[in-house]
């Protein structure tokens, strides 16, 4: 649990860090640092499924094939 909470504050920072850099804003730092992490949250849960559809695919098909052989 501790290696996620550093990730987490690493990540914030960065974004924090990026966005006020390029925006010159605190604020937007603060927003896209608030902000980004949870899209990828929720981008990472449809990733996931995607992947795991993708798998079972890939694990039928292999399956077929070795019944056939």
């Amino acid at each position: 649990m501790i290696k996620t909470a550093t990730f987490a504050v690493m990540h914030f920072s960065i974004a924090f860090s990026v966005a006020w850099a390029l925006t010159g804003s605190p604020v937007v730092g603060g927003l896209v640092a608030l902000v980004e992490p949870a899209v990828n949250t929720v981008a990472f849960y449809f990733h996931e499924k995607i992947w795991k559809r993708i798998e079972r695919v890939r694990a039928s098909h292999s399956e077929q094939f070795s019944a056939v052989m």
